[in-house]
C-alpha cells in the first residue's frame, strides 16, 4: 500500500518529468508548452512552472518574455 510519503515522491517526479517537457517545448512556441500544461491538474500546472522556474532560470524568463500572461494558463 502507498504511503502519503511515496505518494508525494510519485506526484513530485511526475510534476518534475513534465518540466522537463515543457523545458524543451519552448524551442516550438508558446503554444506548445501551453498545449501540454492544459493537460495537467492545476496543482501539476503549477509545480511543473515551479519545477521549470529552478531548473532553467534562462529558458523560463524566454517564456515569460513571450507569454507574459502564462499565469493565466493556471487556471
Amino acid at each position: 500500500m502507498d504511503t502519503d510519503e511515496e505518494l508525494s515522491d510519485s506526484w513530485w517526479e511526475r510534476v518534475k518529468y513534465y518540466a522537463r517537457l515543457a523545458i524543451e517545448r519552448v524551442e516550438y512556441g508558446v503554444e506548445s508548452v501551453k498545449e501540454l500544461l492544459s493537460t495537467l491538474t492545476i496543482d501539476e500546472r503549477c509545480g511543473v512552472m515551479l519545477e521549470f522556474e529552478d531548473v532553467d532560470p534562462n529558458k523560463f524568463a524566454q517564456l515569460v518574455a513571450l507569454a507574459p500572461d502564462w499565469v493565466e494558463w493556471m487556471a
